[in-house]
């Protein structure tokens, strides 16, 4: 009983033991949105409590040591560099004008022509850029992340 014992303390320290390293490379883009849809809108907000659609990509994209951008969607708007609707990939900031003067709100290009948000009515989730609404309203696309972040969000 006593071997039996030492075996299972010994087997459970190897398991903590490798457990990090194994779940540090499943957080990937769409793990991080998947556990905050349905996260209620929250002007202002920057935390799983709530979240407005600036605060939300500044949340999502910390977790990809991204983490120097502005905090409002117009601010962002400016940030890295522009990005072809044709050439968006995951990670890349979409911006459209939502209330007739200028970006107004912004999401994260999640592939599939889908995008990542916190909508003032819905609260987080995902929407398709071909959606008439958002369609009619795109701006402009930037792309913030690097390609070892880019890398670190779509590994899979």
């Amino acid at each position: 009983m006593k071997k039996f014992i030492v075996s299972m303390l010994a087997a459970s320290f190897i398991f903590a033991s490798a457990a990090p390293g194994t779940y540090a490379s499943e957080v990937t883009l769409d793990s991080v949105v998947n556990q905050v849809v349905g996260t209620p809108y929250l002007y202002g907000g920057t935390t799983t409590s709530g979240f407005d659609c600036s605060g939300f990509i500044l949340y999502v994209l910390k977790k990809f040591n991204v983490d120097d951008l502005p905090r409002t969607s117009q601010s962002q708007a400016k940030a890295g560099t522009p990005v072809a609707k044709d050439d968006l990939r995951e990670g890349d900031l979409v911006f459209f004008n939502t209330v007739g003067s200028g970006v107004s709100h912004a999401g994260i290009y999640v592939g599939d022509n889908k995008f990542a948000h916190s909508s003032s009515s819905k609260g987080v989730r995902i929407s398709s850029l071909s959606e008439s609404y958002y369609k009619d309203r795109y701006v402009t696309a930037r792309r913030v992340v690097n390609d070892n972040s880019y890398s670190d969000m779509v590994s899979r």
